[in-house]
């Protein structure tokens, strides 16, 4: 019944923002190539419900081919655009993500899903993340929503990352799937929601 519901709810609430929010969406694409040299998407590979991959999208935040320059954004990354710093802050670089929501690939909450490389790293117990589908937003989210400036913070970015950032966000996130509920989920919307305008 939970998963039935979640996925009504998945559909109904992404249909229904993506209309009210379509005026806003289609400004942010036109400043977006007002702003800088690329187009207005930016899809990434990452590793969906049951270890199948998909194109996850964004708003373009950062110059074309960055992530050749490494998957992790860092501090004042100087690959981030002028308008990509606002869309990142606010996460408004997110909202594409409810077209993965639509399509099935995503949830509204759920673990944040993460490329191929860093699944790789995963141990058995760590896996079980990927017996739900990700997610536009889920405790770890919350907790490291300014995630960019922690690793900025660090001598060694990609490190800290592996060995610290990874597995404490593994662990919200195996916890949030032995206690998901759908009250739980508007719990973490409202929560993610309150955290990003404070």
């Amino acid at each position: 019944m939970y998963t039935f519901s979640k996925r009504i709810f998945d559909l109904f609430s992404s249909l229904i923002v993506l209309l009210i929010l379509f005026p806003f969406l289609l400004l942010i694409a036109i400043l977006i190539v007002l702003d800088s040299r690329g187009g207005v998407f930016y899809g990434q590979i990452r590793v969906g419900k049951d270890g199948k991959e998909f194109k996850l999208l964004k708003f373009r935040s950062m110059r074309p081919n960055s992530d050749q320059k490494g998957e992790l954004t860092i501090g004042n990354d100087m690959r981030v655009t002028r308008l990509g710093k606002v869309l990142r802050k606010y996460k408004l670089d997110e909202l594409p993500q409810l077209l993965n929501i639509i399509g099935g690939q995503m949830s509204v909450v759920g673990p944040r899903p993460e490329v191929p490389r860093y699944v790789s790293l995963y141990n058995e117990e760590q896996l079980k993340v990927l017996e739900v589908k990700p997610g536009l937003t889920d405790p770890a989210s919350i907790k490291y929503l300014k995630e960019q400036e922690i690793l900025g913070e660090s001598e060694d970015p990609e490190k800290a990352y592996v060995e610290e950032v990874m597995p404490s966000k593994l662990l919200l996130n195996m916890e949030y799937i032995e206690n998901r509920s759908f009250m739980y989920d508007l719990k973490l919307i409202f929560q993610t929601i309150g955290k990003i305008v404070s």
